[in-house]
């Protein structure tokens, strides 16, 4: 089983809260919404064409919480449908099972090591959504194999990133796509 991240992303490398100001304010960051103006067609095909190659979802706590709280109840949506019926893995030290969304299953103890476990196992592949915590606890451990990043055309100067001091990574791009609105699509792999 494979394992993919996909991060929306500033030119600066921030992934804190692109859909909404109040999406994660840690740290007083008073920029979030920063991806809402760059949405266009091609995004929206190119995250189908990934979301139809089907697979489980794996999530740190924060991004469960927050896409409990948005997708199982909204209306005329196609990705509801899809999030809802996925099977979801939650890595957490904080929560307790059994989680309220459906398909939604509590890793248990470390999260590296459930992940080593996750990979192991047949079926389809694993897919990050955001979860910047859990992304970094896994990179040194060589679990991701590879990165759906949407890197925005826009600096916002501060925030949580997906890469921090003192991570290195060798990455070469193996696919891109570039967007109606400057977005550019591009899927890495460990080098």
């Amino acid at each position: 089983m494979k394992l993919t991240v996909v991060c929306n992303l500033t030119l600066d490398g921030v992934m804190q809260a692109p859909a909404a100001p109040d999406e994660d304010t840690r740290g007083g960051f008073a920029r979030g919404g920063w991806g809402r103006p760059y949405q266009d067609k091609v995004m929206a095909a190119e995250m189908a064409r990934s979301m139809a190659r089907g697979g489980a979802l794996l999530l740190g706590r924060r991004t469960y919480e927050h896409f409990y709280r948005v997708w199982p109840n909204r209306r005329n949506n196609p990705y509801t449908e899809v999030l809802n019926n996925t099977q979801k893995y939650v890595a957490s030290r904080k929560l307790k099972g059994p989680l309220p969304w459906m398909n939604s299953t509590l890793l248990k103890g470390d999260a590296v090591a459930a992940v080593r476990k996750l990979k192991k196992q047949k079926g389809k592949d694993l897919v990050i959504l955001g979860s910047g915590d859990l992304v970094a606890s896994l990179m040194p451990h060589g679990l991701i194999d590879s990165y759906l990043l949407s890197i925005y055309p826009v600096v916002v100067g501060s925030g949580r990133r997906l890469f921090s001091k003192g991570d290195v990574a060798k990455l070469k791009l193996v696919h891109s796509v570039p967007t109606s609105k400057g977005v550019l699509i591009a899927t890495y792999e460990p080098a």
